[in-house]
């Protein structure tokens, strides 16, 4: 997260990723608590020995002796009964001189996912999490999704032995099988029959009754929807296309019934939306980039979607984007992602059987070529999104062109832009208190009516209010 100015520590107020304790009686309580919401959220920083006035504004009151609570502080840290993990480094908490008071500042980042969630007093029902308001206790849901994440296993390589072979939709294997034979012709799974085949490609496995069942990855790819809904309760994936006209949003979709399973869904959406950027999209250079682009965001959609979330895979497209949203959290930090280098998919069998025909790659440089290739065709940048209630990740790929304003170029520069566009518009905030919608409109080069859509969005989360039509961070 970005580091806030001390000097002018008076403008800031508490928000998700500020959190102040007056701290002069010693360590509070709820400072742990506060401990395992950031990590288990987007990070934050905990200053001790600041004051909240009533005007929400934070000011600074002398810590009688600041080294003697952060030794406190690590003995409490390093204690597996008290906290699960500890994830801070040394340099993470440190004593700052404000108007000559002495306070604390304690750094969380926000954990890896091996390390979530972040727990106390040895139970992992007391898991927090963060939000305008403060730390709340997670939801056996949020727990359950942390904790799979966590596993070195993916989720998808599980056998599900309730379940036999013929769950599979034998049209959407053969098309798969066809497909992979134009990409790699002399592929020798191709003179494979279909059983061995789908045991080849991880569809099926054996199960502790020495049967054969089908793998996550197998029923979720080729699977009838009746049974993958037997498993995943949630499971869902849809296609919308909206167009405005001067009164109205009008919504359209003719996919949704076709599309049985991930592969059905991936192939027509594909079909469908590449389509229509060839004869919508002002390219005087080659499209191949963008829509390569547009199949590796679409294929990432689907591979690190959490099935077993709440929601389920929507697609969005209206007259200038195209938005992807995704049930789960991010397992690796944004900021590593957008560098490229790092690949930690949720579902890794359902990422090879994607690159068995030409689909994207494990090289972790999905979201990089992304995010190059928008930059290239001076296109507005990807945003990418993180929520919590419930937890998803939506892509926003759109096809205006990039705002040349200064102030665009300076917000674009700053690596919140890079990561979340709401988390730009929450820092921002931050930064200035109070801001209205016409100044997001400028910072982000976007609309005056999606700059309020996009505060309406935070305030929906509670993360934003408005008072006199400006919006502060709410306390």
């Amino acid at each position: 997260m970005n580091v806030i100015d001390l000097n002018n520590i008076e403008k800031y107020r508490e928000n998700n990723r500020i959190e102040a304790k007056k701290a002069t009686g010693g360590l509070p309580k709820s400072l742990w608590e506060t401990y395992s919401s950031f990590a288990n959220t987007l990070g934050g920083i905990i200053l001790l020995g600041v004051e909240e006035y009533r005007d929400k504004s934070l000011h600074p009151v002398n810590l009688p002796d600041p080294d003697e609570l952060i030794e406190e502080f690590w003995e409490i840290a390093n204690d597996i009964q008290k906290v699960s993990t500890n994830i801070l480094s040394y340099d993470d908490v440190y004593v700052q001189k404000i108007e000559n008071k002495h306070i604390i500042v304690i750094t969380v980042p926000k954990a890896k996912r091996f390390d979530r969630p972040v727990y106390l007093d040895g139970s992992i029902h007391n898991s927090y999490r963060r939000n305008g308001e403060g730390d709340y206790r997670c939801t056996p849901d949020q727990i359950n999704a942390m904790v799979r994440d966590s596993e070195i296993k993916t989720q998808d390589m599980s056998i599900i032995q309730s379940l036999t072979v013929s769950v599979f939709n034998t049209d959407s294997l053969h098309s798969y099988r066809i497909k992979m034979s134009t990409v790699k012709p002399n592929n020798r799974l191709q003179n494979l029959s279909d059983k061995d085949f789908l045991q080849a490609i991880g569809a099926i496995g054996v199960g502790d009754d020495l049967l054969f069942h089908p793998t996550a990855a197998g029923l979720l790819m080729f699977g009838k929807s009746e049974f993958i809904k037997k498993e995943y309760p949630s499971y869902c994936l849809e296609y919308k296309e909206t167009t405005q006209d001067d009164k109205h949003t009008i919504i359209s979709s003719d996919l949704n019934s076709d599309c049985e399973n991930l592969y059905d869904f991936f192939t027509k959406v594909f079909e469908k939306i590449s389509s229509d950027i060839k004869q919508t999209v002002n390219i005087k250079s080659d499209i191949t980039l963008i829509t390569t682009a547009l199949q590796e965001a679409l294929a990432n959609c689907l591979i690190n979607a959490d099935y077993y979330g709440s929601n389920g895979v929507a697609v969005i497209k209206d007259d200038e984007s195209i938005t992807m949203s995704n049930p789960g959290g991010f397992r690796v930090e944004l900021d590593a992602a957008r560098a490229g280098g790092i690949s930690d998919p949720r579902n890794t069998a359902i990422m090879r059987m994607f690159n068995l025909i030409g689909i994207g790659s494990n090289d972790g440089f999905g979201i990089s070529n992304i995010f190059s290739v928008w930059k290239s065709h001076g296109f507005v940048l990807p945003v990418i999104e993180e929520s919590f209630k419930p937890e998803s990740i939506t892509l926003k790929l759109s096809f205006v062109p990039e705002s040349k304003s200064t102030n665009t170029q300076i917000l674009q520069n700053r690596p919140d832009i890079e990561t979340d566009r709401q988390d730009a518009v929450i820092s921002y905030i931050t930064d200035n208190i109070t801001v209205t919608s016409k100044e997001i409109s400028e910072l982000l080069g976007i609309s005056h009516k999606k700059s309020k859509q996009l505060l309406h969005k935070l305030m929906a989360k509670d993360f934003v209010i408005i008072k006199n039509g400006k919006y502060t961070l709410k306390a």
